[in-house]
């Protein structure tokens, strides 16, 4: 015994997708065109250029690549205390950092997003210090920190606590950066955060309140549930940004005292540009590469498990 199902006209043609127009592509790629082009050739022409410079002995002071090195810039940089010691400190700066500013940015955003009366004046005054230039923001704090004349040092003064030497003491040196650092990008977080909580229905923030959920029980079940996605994109962009730390460490400290404070970045600029070994300073960019890399592949195999569980 057979069955014949009767099928609409109508639905069956709904379910076959529209022919695409030929030639629509064209138009996509030319205005794509300029910025791949930009892109091959200040991104993906230099890298290259760059993994090619790391196995040979490439100097500022010759012309060409110079001797073939092979792998022995790369063994130089894994045998070297420099390399180590300047990792550490990304390291160390990436932990002293990336948990305030999420955690910070969370409760400003939240503070904001609650806020009834003056949301803009704290967007305002949280995301401020962003458009800063890394210039501007070193001089600033360069003069907070500043042995006796400094902001922190005479308000410390008025209480009758003794203030340390903030940039020329090695054990504070890196707090102090970390510290610089937090008030400046916490803008950028705040605003991530600010956008996953506006998302989020207000339905369900008003179906809990009638079942007497308290505000922080709200934030606890429904707040910091929705937005780990958007946790987890910040905390991976942070620690990226962290490990690239460059700018306020070399103009507020040179990477000192006794360079406690030198980056890897500072170490690459160093051995490139006042050593002039370009050859050895690009190995060890490709081995920072690397650890960069891994801490993307990570944040997609978090975002993958996400997506999973959804």
């Amino acid at each position: 015994m057979t069955t014949e199902t009767a099928v609409r006209p109508d639905a069956a043609e709904s379910e076959v997708p529209p022919e695409r127009p030929r030639g629509t592509g064209l138009p996509a790629l030319g205005f794509l065109a300029p910025f791949l082009l930009l892109y091959l050739a200040f991104i993906v022409g230099p890298a290259l250029y760059g993994l090619v410079m790391s196995f040979f002995d490439t100097s500022l002071v010759k012309p060409g690549l110079s001797g073939f090195a092979g792998f022995g810039n790369y063994a130089e940089a894994l045998q070297s205390s420099d390399f180590w010691s300047s990792l550490w400190h990304t390291v160390w700066f990436t932990i002293l950092t990336t948990p305030p500013l999420i955690v910070l940015a969370f409760a400003f955003a939240l503070l904001a997003d609650r806020a009834r009366t003056g949301r803009w004046f704290f967007r305002l005054a949280f995301f401020a210090p962003y458009i800063l230039p890394s210039a501007v923001v070193a001089l600033i704090w360069i003069f907070i920190y500043t042995p006796g004349l400094g902001l922190i040092e005479t308000a410390l003064g008025k209480i009758g606590v003794t203030s340390p030497n903030w940039l020329g003491d090695p054990n504070w040196a890196m707090p102090s950066l970390a510290m610089t650092t937090i008030w400046w990008t916490l803008g950028f977080n705040f605003v991530l955060y600010l956008a996953g909580m506006q998302e989020i229905p207000r339905d369900l923030y008003e179906a809990s309140s009638m079942d007497g959920a308290s505000p922080w029980q709200q934030i606890r079940k429904i707040t910091i549930p929705m937005l780990g996605r958007t946790t987890t994109l910040v905390a991976v962009l942070q620690v990226i940004a962290s490990l690239k730390v460059f700018d306020q460490m070399y103009i507020m400290t040179s990477g000192g005292p006794n360079f406690a404070t030198r980056s890897i970045l500072e170490y690459v600029y160093d051995e490139g540009f006042t050593n002039f070994r370009v050859g050895y300073a690009a190995a060890v960019s490709m081995l920072f590469f690397l650890v960069v890399l891994g801490v993307s592949a990570v944040w997609f195999a978090l975002v993958r498990r996400q997506e999973k569980e959804v």
